[in-house]
């Protein structure tokens, strides 16, 4: 089965926090490599304080999984510290994938 869905998040961090938040998602990379409903996931860098995760998922089960899983957990543990205001998350429909 081909992925069909997706998760774009963009997180917006505090002034001086940039740093900090891309060590965070570094270190997110190995709760997604964990997930097994999980088949690709991204973390990137837009500018000195905004980045964003770009995840893809065979089925929508996989991605409530993920939604309620370990990365959403501890970015809410670091969010009031890190994170200038509440990360955008949009759920997206594939429609092409190579």
């Amino acid at each position: 089965m081909a992925v069909q869905v997706g998760v774009l998040v963009t997180l917006n961090a505090k002034a001086g926090k940039g740093t900090e938040l891309a060590d965070f998602l570094v270190q997110a990379r190995e709760l997604a490599v964990a997930e097994t409903g999980t088949a690709s996931w991204y973390a990137f860098k837009i500018s000195d304080t905004t980045f964003g995760v770009f995840d893809t998922f065979e089925t929508n089960a996989a991605l409530e999984a993920h939604l309620g899983g370990e990365i959403p957990q501890a970015l809410g543990r670091v969010a009031d510290r890190l994170l200038a205001e509440a990360p955008s998350i949009e759920t997206v429909e594939l429609i092409a994938v190579k």
